[in-house]
């Protein structure tokens, strides 16, 4: 098969990787790809909000599915647009991506099918907003509505924070906001739990722990995510049929009852509280970095499940896991999430040599005359899968020393909760 990917960060060179893997994949084409990706695909420039265009180039290239790693793309409409025009796609439609889409979609969603989630109100101007505040326990948090590249989500520990996070949303921060988003703050901890569906069943695809914050200890600003390991410490049978039973299957039967489906990945951002599953976000795509540490974990053909997704017939096969865990540590350009300069080379990447079960996944990368450069944030995603990761962890320490870029920095501290056990 000829397989088409949307998207350009390491959760798409984590897929064109397990993609190449297949014995059904023939050609492989990014749109528009990274420096990574180069390699093993071919990368695409073209405007992914023009779809006629995209149209036109999937049909030329004769591209017989496409995956749409990102966000933006399926909130928009893609996937809706490409089946219109007869072309196979896989990710959810235009309406189901509004889980992802509106924060507030979602939390109404929770209230009228009893999912669980932290209290909260939504408000359409600061006057209000700040009226709530007054009975407010902190911290709290403070969220923008859609999209926001995972930074639009502020834990307020004091009044003056949370007015600064409310006036900053409706400022246009993230863009227009008509509403904000304000919510209790539950204490647990963090877990991200996928499943992969073709609308008419599901199968659970993993899970992870990312870390969000930019600085070890997890302070700072929210990021993209800094680093993950997979399966998430907190994975066990009993949590699993409560997520399932208390939030995934009630979700799905929401977007039924609005006479739509769900085909792709859903990942439930999940609080736990004293062993209970709480809904803090859902994305409907992989996670990245999550990504990258969960599909080395799969040894089922890929390529063949996501076929099997989109002809709704993922009843027809098991997926295999292996048992080794795995580890990513993002390393990103210096000043990210904040300013950081692009276009730095990054001269020592082809002298890395990398033992069995490691991987680096590019992720804001481009080639330029045979040169790779930094091309956004977070730029390199190193990965190893094993049975220690402690071990593993020291090891990715190593090959980013010998890289030795000197405009990056990343969090020496991912997996510490497992790993400090």
């Amino acid at each position: 098969m000829n397989v088409g990917i949307i998207g350009s960060g390491g959760r798409e060179h984590a897929i064109c990787v397990s993609l190449k893997n297949s014995k059904k994949t023939n050609n492989i084409y990014c749109f528009p790809g990274n420096a990574g990706t180069s390699i093993i695909a071919e990368n695409i420039e073209t405007d992914l909000n023009n779809f006629e265009e995209l149209k036109k180039l999937i049909q030329k290239l004769e591209i017989d599915l496409m995956i749409i790693g990102p966000e933006k793309p399926l909130v928009d409409g893609l996937v809706d647009y490409l089946e219109e025009n007869k072309i196979k796609v896989f990710g959810p439609n235009k309406i189901a991506s509004q889980l992802e889409g509106s924060k507030i979609f979602t939390k109404k969603l929770c209230e009228k099918y009893n999912i669980p989630t932290a209290n909260f109100g939504v408000f359409d101007n600061i006057t209000k907003s700040l009226s709530y505040l007054k009975n407010c326990k902190f911290p709290i948090v403070v969220k923008a509505d859609g999209l926001a590249a995972g930074k639009g989500v502020y834990i307020c520990e004091t009044l003056k924070s949370s007015v600064s996070a409310i006036e900053e949303i409706f400022n246009g921060k993230f863009g227009e906001a008509k509403e904000v988003l304000i919510e209790e703050f539950l204490e647990g901890e963090e877990m991200s739990f996928f499943i992969i569906s073709d609308g008419k069943t599901f199968k659970k695809f993993g899970t992870a722990q990312d870390h969000k914050r930019v600085l070890e200890g997890d302070r700072g600003k929210n990021t993209g995510g800094m680093g993950a390991y997979s399966p998430s410490r907190l994975e066990n049978d009993m949590l699993d049929k409560k997520i399932l039973k208390k939030i995934i299957e009630p979700t799905l039967k929401g977007l039924e009852d609005l006479k739509t489906n769900f085909i792709g990945f859903l990942y439930a951002g999940l609080m736990i509280v004293k062993d209970e599953p709480f809904l803090i976000e859902y994305n409907v795509r992989m996670g990245d970095p999550e990504c990258q540490t969960i599909l080395p974990r799969l040894k089922t053909d890929f390529l063949k499940v996501i076929n099997l997704c989109v002809e709704s017939n993922l009843d027809s096969i098991n997926l295999e896991w292996d048992n080794e865990k795995s580890i990513c540590i993002v390393l990103c350009s210096k000043g990210y999430p904040d300013q950081y300069e692009n276009n730095v080379e990054i001269k020592r990447l082809n002298e890395i040599k990398l033992e069995k079960n490691n991987y680096i996944f590019h992720a804001g990368t481009k080639i330029k005359n045979s040169k790779v450069y930094s091309n956004g944030g977070r730029v390199l995603n190193f990965v190893i899968k094993s049975k220690n990761l402690k071990e593993s962890r020291d090891s990715l320490f190593r090959v980013i020393k010998d890289l030795n870029w000197e405009n990056g920095y990343f969090r020496r501290d991912i997996g510490s909760k497992i790993i400090e056990k």
